[in-house]
């Protein structure tokens, strides 16, 4: 089991889905959360359900898109234990359409949560870790960010950039002893991914075929990216930086 005991972590986009089981994860291995959500009644959801399993959490609300508002989420972080430990940038939204089908309104809105987001919430929490030495940024990319998948000309775009910003910080940083990674999972059954499956025909089929696509026929569980963030968290992953680990079922080396 890794082991967070006395870690202060960020876990961004934490109301629901790999977030919410990247809280539980945590809290479960001793640190304490601050679940940064821009639902209000979501993320004190979280929140509450961690300390109700023994944990310790916050809820802050947070729109990663708002540069302000990530700062606000630091101070009040900083103010509280003067350091974090862990950032996980998990808030992301997603968007199906190809170039025919895109708007430069589409792209905006992906970029401004996927790509500035990951970036006004590092830049809020680095120099802390800088100054520490001391520091594990988490960047959720995706498979899209590795290869490319139909109808997701914006998504991908922006998974590409969060890689290529995990790799450059991971770079730039590296002497300071702050780590960044990030995690690229294929399909995964969250609740949001459960709500579009009703509203096809038939959920059963629908299903089936977007698990197809991965080698071994099924989604993959938030509590198996959440494992993998666990370990990019904790000091078992020392030697690790710059890295974008495949969690994708296979969908990336075909069928």
């Amino acid at each position: 089991m890794f082991n967070l005991s006395n870690k202060v972590s960020v876990v961004t986009g934490a109301g629901s889905g790999i977030g919410e089981a990247i809280a539980h994860a945590f809290a479960g291995a001793g640190a304490v959360v601050y679940v940064a959500e821009r639902d209000a009644e979501a993320g004190a959801r979280v929140a509450e359900a961690v300390r109700q399993g023994g944990g310790g959490a916050e809820f802050v609300q947070t729109d990663v898109a708002d540069e302000r508002s990530c700062q606000n989420i630091a101070r009040v972080v900083l103010d509280a234990h003067g350091r974090c430990d862990v950032l996980v940038n998990n808030a992301g939204i997603g968007h199906v359409g190809t170039i025919l089908t895109t708007t430069g309104e589409d792209l905006d809105r992906l970029y401004n949560v996927n790509v500035k987001g990951v970036m006004y919430m590092t830049r809020a929490f680095i120099k802390p870790m800088i100054e520490r030495r001391s520091g594990s940024i988490v960047n959720l990319a995706s498979i899209g960010g590795i290869v490319a998948v139909r109808d997701r000309l914006a998504y991908c775009a922006t998974k590409f950039a969060v890689v290529g910003i995990t790799k450059c910080v991971a770079l730039d940083h590296a002497d300071s002893q702050v780590r960044c990674n990030c995690i690229c999972p294929g399909r995964v059954e969250t609740p949001f991914v459960q709500a579009r499956l009703k509203e096809y025909p038939d959920p059963k089929k629908a299903y089936e075929q977007m698990a197809g696509t991965q080698a071994l026929n099924r989604m993959g569980t938030p509590e198996e990216i959440a494992a993998a963030a666990l370990y990019l968290a904790s000091d078992e992953s020392a030697f690790v930086t710059g890295s974008a680990l495949i969690i994708d079922g296979g969908f990336s080396v075909g069928k």
